[in-house]
């Protein structure tokens, strides 16, 4: 279980990656690719071309975690729209990716903004 206190800030890498790439690999990517420190405690989300496998990457206090997620039907919904290296998601949406759910055509109630209560 990813143990975190908050929310981190989560970035998604916007290429797909060899699941065969490790730890170091990964790290190495982050900070040379994403251009972030991997040291930071954010969380660093990779997946692979056929979109059916995730890593997450991330430094808890002493050391780098690694979780992995496999797939055995269905593909996660990667949004096509996003440019750059990579790519910030809530906390919110990391969990919908996860739970197979589109990210960016998931909206909840709008904001409202009042200037007196009556």
């Amino acid at each position: 279980m990813m143990r975190h206190i908050g929310s981190p800030t989560v970035h998604l890498a916007t290429e797909p990656v060899d699941m065969r790439k490790s730890i170091n690999v990964l790290s190495v990517l982050v900070a040379d690719h994403l251009e972030c420190n991997p040291l930071s405690g954010s969380l660093f989300v990779f997946y692979n071309n056929a979109r059916d496998k995730i890593k997450i990457l991330y430094w808890d206090r002493n050391g780098f975690c690694l979780w992995y997620k496999r797939l055995e039907k269905h593909r996660f919904h990667i949004p096509a729209y996003i440019s750059g290296d990579s790519v910030e998601l809530s906390s919110e949406q990391l969990s919908w990716l996860l739970s197979g759910l589109h990210i960016n055509e998931i909206q909840g109630h709008p904001a409202l903004e009042f200037s007196t209560v009556m």
